[in-house]
């Protein structure tokens, strides 16, 4: 049995890895527990040191920083889990909001996991939940994706994985890439009620609600900046005729895809693995392997 146990503030030799949320927009929303946390760790590990310096200055703090982001991640984490374990205290900052939520720290906590060093976690900030709930669309079941892929084709696929799902689902999104991927969704997932949140909690904060071809058009007129969430309604009936393979084998499934929609066979055995919900390698089977 490999159960591992966390008594969170228990004496050890090692040190703890504080996960500390940063303000994501207005500076007022940081606890006295981040400050106090971050006030006394020996030092802190911060996506980009610079966005990071300026959040410590305004709070009057003064500490150590080392970076840890998508590019010094593989070198610097052996480093920091070396501090750890040999006693010091580390507070774990991204750029905004919670840190490992579209950011590297998730493989610094299971590494750190992985080596018995106390994760405590701190509440704080965090742009997704204040978008599902300024939204108005069920918080009951939700989905978080964080950011499709860039490339077409990729993103139709996971669309197109996710357009059964009855959870409600939000996105984070570039202001450029807002119209198109919001087109992509319609495609995919049909013309559902959808809410984009952008700038949440600064003063330019702005919710924008609708269904996805009424919101594409009000943005085609009104581009806006900053970043963005998606929040989508989930498919609340999945109607019988979403069903109309159901009397084709797998293989006929798939021809059907390549020959009447002219999709290339990857995707095609993709479309196949998600209207069936079996895994993909179960279609290229059917397909491939012949007995």
């Amino acid at each position: 049995m490999n159960v591992r146990i966390q008594n969170s503030y228990e004496k050890s030799q090692a040190g703890k890895l504080y996960i500390v949320p940063t303000p994501i927009g207005n500076l007022e929303d940081i606890t006295f527990r981040a400050l106090q946390t971050l006030k006394e760790v020996d030092f802190i590990a911060a996506e980009d040191t610079r966005h990071t310096q300026k959040l410590l200055n305004h709070f009057q703090i003064n500490k150590r920083l080392l970076s840890f982001h998508e590019h010094s991640k593989q070198s610097r984490k052996e480093q920091l889990i070396n501090k750890l374990l040999e006693g010091e205290n580390i507070a774990l900052v991204s750029d905004a909001g919670m840190p490992a939520i579209s950011d590297p720290g998730y493989e610094l906590i299971k590494s750190a996991i992985e080596e018995d060093i106390s994760v405590i976690v701190l509440p704080g900030a965090n742009a997704a939940l204040c978008a599902l709930i300024g939204s108005g669309l069920s918080p009951k079941e939700f989905l978080f994706y964080g950011f499709l892929p860039r490339k077409k084709q990729e993103k139709e696929s996971e669309l197109e994985r996710l357009k059964n799902i009855k959870a409600t689902l939000i996105f984070y999104e570039s202001p450029y890439r807002l119209v198109d991927t919001l087109q992509n969704i319609t495609k995919s997932l049909g013309n559902r009620q959808v809410a984009i949140a952008r700038e949440i909690t600064k003063i330019h904060e702005t919710y924008v609600r609708g269904s996805v071809e009424e919101v594409v058009q009000w943005l085609k007129i009104n581009p806006v900046k900053g970043e963005c969430c998606i929040v989508v309604e989930g498919n609340e009936v999945i109607d019988q005729d979403e069903q109309w393979w159901k009397k084709l084998s797998i293989e006929e499934h798939v021809k059907h895809y390549e020959e009447m929609e002219n999709i290339p066979h990857k995707l095609a055995l993709k479309r196949v693995a998600t209207d069936r919900n079996i895994p993909k390698r179960e279609v290229y089977q059917a397909i491939h392997i012949k007995e």
